[in-house]
Order: C-alpha cells, then structure tokens, then sequence
C-alpha cells in the first residue's frame, strides 16, 4: 500500500509526547486533583518510564516530600534517573511491580497511568500496592479499557475487529478499565471513585500518535488475524474518509483501609 503518512515505528519518545500532548494533560491534571498529594507526603510512581511525571509530583510534595520512580525498564530507569538525579526529593528504582523493595505502609499516595494494562498479574500488583501504602493512604489508577475503542469506517464488521485485536492481543490486559474496580476491593481497597475520561480524535494523524494505525495492522497481518487487503482497505479508508474515533480511560481512586 502507498504511504499512509501513519508512523510506522513506535517512537522512543513515546511517553514524553504523549505527557506533553493536550490529551495527556488533560486526564493527568484529573489524576493528580484525584491522588491529593500533600507537602511532605511521599509518592510512588509505578511504572514512572524515563520519569515524564515525576519533577510534576516533586513539586506537589515540596521540599520535605519523597517521589519514588519504579519502573522495570532498565534503560528509562538510566533516563529518569540521569534527568532528576540532581533533585534530592526524587528516586528511582528498577524494580518490578510485582515485587516491590518498598517497605510496608512506607507510602501515602501511589500512582499507575497506563501501566497495569502490561503487566503479567494485575492482581499481584494491587496487592503490592496495598502492602506499600499507610492505612488510610491514596491510590489512583488511570487505565483504558481498549474494548471500548470505536473508529469509524464504511467496513463496521473490520472496524470491530481491529479494536478486538488490539483489546484482545496487542494489550495484555485489554479491559482492565472496567476490571479494576473488583481488582481493588479483592486487594482491599475501598473505592472512593471511578471517572471515565473518553477521548474523542477527529484527526487520523493526532488518532495514531496514541494508536498506532499501520504498526497495529502489520502485527495483525504477520498474525494472520487480517489478510494484507483487508488491512489495507482499512488504512486506506482511516486516510479517505472523514475521520473519528475514541477510547474511554478509567481513574480509580481508592483508599487502603486499617
């Protein structure tokens, strides 16, 4: 197929764009009025990447609070560590979430954006969450439920299959959205709310800087879930036809109890 003019490649500055973009500005402030950080309070980002938010929370805990980057990506660990290593209200650590260093009831607030839809037991790593945090504390987790992302296109029937690869193969945990209300009181958290936050894209190149169009398609012809004309006749009708599609995020807030 000709050039779609879609990115073929996901970038490596992927999070930081994102972070940057009015969507991720958007349901990060809503995060962060949601988590209640206080001066003096100390915060784990899990799943910080190469640490796109963490001068932001540094700042809301002032000059006596702690920030905690962890993240399982050696290499955005290096990053984060060499952009905020200067600022002694910030640490980072390679750690996996599902096996925290953290000690227990060391944390007053704890953060996911994005991230408890990749990883192996989401359950395993609520409970860590929980183990981490005071009686009392905070936690908010912002994740998308990719079931229900809706793109318009003349084949209804392809459209839905798209979005079933993506819910069902190219995201581990595709409805963890909806899912993690039940995981957090399994855990033992109380649920203080659940907002969704629906993103709505009338622009096919704004749409692929957070969907990735042709990469997804490739991976679903290599699978053999799409035949190359069909995946074709979909990016091609993404690029012809007037354009709209959106996805719904969940921020979680919950309390863990006594």
């Amino acid at each position: 197929m000709e050039d779609t003019l879609f990115e073929t490649h996901r970038p490596g500055n992927y999070l930081r764009r994102l972070a940057d973009s009015d969507i991720g500005r958007h349901y990060k402030m809503i995060a962060l009025e949601q988590l209640g950080v206080r001066p003096g309070d100390t915060v784990v980002d899990l799943g910080c990447g190469p640490g796109a938010d963490l001068a932001v929370l540094a700042d809301t805990v002032g000059p006596d609070g702690l920030v905690i980057g962890v993240d399982v990506d050696a290499a955005a660990v290096g990053e984060a560590s060499a952009e905020h290593g200067a600022d002694p209200r910030i640490t980072v650590h390679h750690n996996d979430i599902h096996q925290l260093v953290l000690a227990d009831r060391s944390a007053d607030r704890a953060r996911t954006d994005r991230v408890l839809q990749h990883v192996a037991e989401p359950a395993a790593a609520l409970d860590e969450i929980h183990r981490i945090l005071r009686p009392h504390a905070t936690a908010v987790f912002a994740e998308p439920d990719w079931e229900t992302l809706v793109i318009d296109h003349h084949d209804r029937e392809l459209a839905r299959s798209y979005t079933h690869f993506v819910a069902d193969v190219v995201i581990r945990n595709g409805g963890i959205g909806r899912q993690l209300p039940a995981l957090a009181l399994r855990s033992g958290f109380d649920i203080r709310d659940v907002l969704p936050i629906t993103t709505v894209f009338r622009d096919a190149r704004t749409a692929d800087r957070v969907l990735g169009f042709e990469r997804v398609c490739a991976r679903a012809v290599d699978a053999g879930y799409l035949a190359r004309a069909a995946a074709d006749n979909w990016l091609r009708g993404l690029t012809t036809e007037p354009f709209f599609a959106s996805v719904t995020l969940f921020i979680v807030t919950v309390t863990r109890m006594p």
